[in-house]
């Protein structure tokens, strides 16, 4: 014996809403900058690698020393932060934020070495 709502389709299914939410992006700008800062770095030989991911809430760029190892730095997008922490930050390996900002290339200071004096 069943009952009468086992098979009848319609009391069984779960409906889920299809928010077909796209995925948090870099634009033009942003990666420009990003880029900039990335090419610096690999050309003195510092960086060799990166990694970008877009998600649906925040779009990561990830810095690697080596393809294989984890990211050194992750620049991170959120836009769900912009009114409380800052839409950018910049993230160390063990999730240390080092900076966190309304604008991206306040946020990359962080990441410039500053330069030293050498002794003669």
């Amino acid at each position: 014996m069943t009952d009468s709502n086992d098979f009848n389709g319609e009391s069984n299914v779960l409906r889920f809403q299809s928010k077909t939410q796209k995925p948090i992006t870099f634009d033009r700008k942003e990666l420009a900058v990003i880029l900039g800062l990335y090419g610096r770095y690999v050309a003195e030989g510092d960086w060799r690698d990166y990694a970008i991911d877009f998600a649906k809430e925040a779009a990561t760029f990830a810095i690697h020393r080596r393809a294989s190892e984890q990211p050194l730095y992750r620049v991170v997008k959120t836009p769900s932060l912009t009114q409380k922490q800052g839409l950018y930050s910049v993230v160390a390996p063990g999730g240390l934020i080092l900076k966190r900002g309304n604008d991206l290339e306040q946020v990359l200071r962080v990441l410039v070495k500053k330069p030293k004096l050498s002794e003669v």
